[in-house]
């Protein structure tokens, strides 16, 4: 079966009365696709856009397809093929609880980052509403955390929004003096997704356990499998996760909730996830990033010193170009996460002028990086208007090799000079 894409992705939609069976027809279909794709475009993909997603393992796709033919039955269900979801659901949990080091009952799964983050904010503002209204956060949170802050404040909570150092970090001390009497929750995302800075949770953590009526979360959604983190030993109270981002499916994530911490639901049904999230759970999506979580989680050491070799290359490459900001503080910097501007040039021509050459990188956070605005992150840092301008973001996997780098640090010093002069 050969022709473009698009004929194989029409192929698969025209074909109903033989729906695709298994794992290994579904790989060919897509290996064809990408096979297909490479040819048209004459050269090899290297995708450095993992911080936007990552590629699902094999192991985590076979387990999404297995679960989904064979445990179809809707978990809260009386009947066997309700209880035999049940039972999978009910393992996935304590698994990801022990990968995790927490409770079962502390694990509340999630269709990702996203939700996990509003439920968490959203879910103990309201519920703490009549003790106090103010919230302590950071401006370089998320688009999903800084847009739920900015609904909380259409409904008269009060947001206090620290600032970060030139390497992107908040103090300590800030967040120390920005408490009061009326605060109910602080909220800081561990990795930043733009920049890859690192902000010191465990510390702030231990700040906030002398007060124990605030709540505290973090967003680990860029720190899982990267960045260690003791959610117990840091005092964090809520902490949200993606599965995307460590090689699982999408719509797949989870909330670990403290025993003893209340939040309001924010979706109205039925009770299921510990009676935090209505809605029957997608088994097939969570079995695949509860095997994903695993896989992650296995030799992360090594995983993590690979990465720090590449991203090490990447920035004395940098170093010795010219019109090139590194934006990212290595010393405050997670492994897989490095920013650089060619100042001069639109992030958007760079992104495009390297896809031609099968390289893909991103400009500020995926999920927003359709809006045309400079990067608040970057402003927030101090970053020079005309660098926030011309930022791009590389994030690596622990999939991506040196030969990978090495290539494309080829390709940028063919493509670069070519962009200037015609800027120019």
């Amino acid at each position: 079966m050969g022709g473009h894409p698009r004929q194989l992705l029409a192929f698969t939609n025209r074909d109903k009365t033989e729906p695709l069976r298994s794992l290994s027809v579904m790989t060919r279909i897509y290996d064809m696709i990408i096979r297909c794709d490479s040819a048209e475009r004459g050269r090899t993909m290297i995708y450095f856009d993992n911080s936007a997603t990552t590629k699902p393992y094999p192991e985590a796709l076979q387990s999404y397809v297995t679960v989904a033919g064979k445990y179809f039955g809707n978990p809260s269900s009386i009947h066997s093929l309700g209880g035999e979801a049940e039972r999978l659901l009910t393992q996935s949990r304590t698994i990801a609880a022990q990968l995790l080091r927490v409770k079962p009952s502390e694990i509340i799964f999630t269709s990702g980052g996203t939700e996990g983050n509003n439920l968490a904010i959203k879910g103990i503002a309201m519920r703490n509403r009549s003790r106090g209204k103010h919230i302590i956060t950071t401006n370089i949170e998320h688009a999903s955390v800084f847009e739920a802050y900015k609904q909380l404040e259409e409904l008269g909570f009060d947001v206090t929004y620290l600032p970060v150092n030139e390497h992107g970090v908040v103090s300590v001390e800030d967040v120390k003096r920005a408490l009061r009497e009326d605060t109910i929750l602080v909220s800081i995302i561990h990795v930043n997704n733009e920049t890859g800075a690192i902000q010191p949770v465990a510390e702030i953590g231990t700040l906030l356990s002398n007060h124990p009526k605030i709540r505290f979360h973090v967003d680990h959604v860029q720190g899982i499998g990267k960045v260690p983190l003791d959610l117990y030993a840091s005092h964090i109270d809520l902490c949200s996760i993606s599965g995307h981002k460590f090689h699982s499916v999408k719509g797949t994530g989870l909330l670990y909730v403290r025993d003893g911490v209340r939040l309001d639901p924010i979706l109205s049904g039925g009770q299921q996830e510990l009676k935090y999230r209505s809605g029957t759970e997608n088994l097939p999506g969570i079995v695949a990033m509860v095997k994903a979580l695993r896989m992650t989680m296995e030799q992360v050491k090594e995983k993590v010193a690979h990465l720090q070799s590449l991203q090490a290359e990447l920035v004395r490459f940098f170093k010795e170009m010219e019109d090139v900001t590194i934006n990212t503080s290595l010393a405050y910097a997670a492994p897989h996460i490095l920013n650089v501007s060619f100042v001069g040039l639109k992030p958007e021509v760079v992104v495009h002028a390297l896809e031609e050459h099968g390289v893909y990188v991103s400009t500020k956070s995926a999920c927003s990086s359709k809006a045309n605005e400079v990067s608040r992150v970057l402003v927030s840092m101090g970053v020079p208007h005309a660098a926030a301008a011309s930022a791009i973001r590389i994030s690596l996997a622990p999939e991506n090799t040196m030969e990978e780098v090495k290539q494309f640090e080829g390709i940028v010093k063919e493509t670069m000079p070519k962009l200037y002069e015609v800027m120019r």
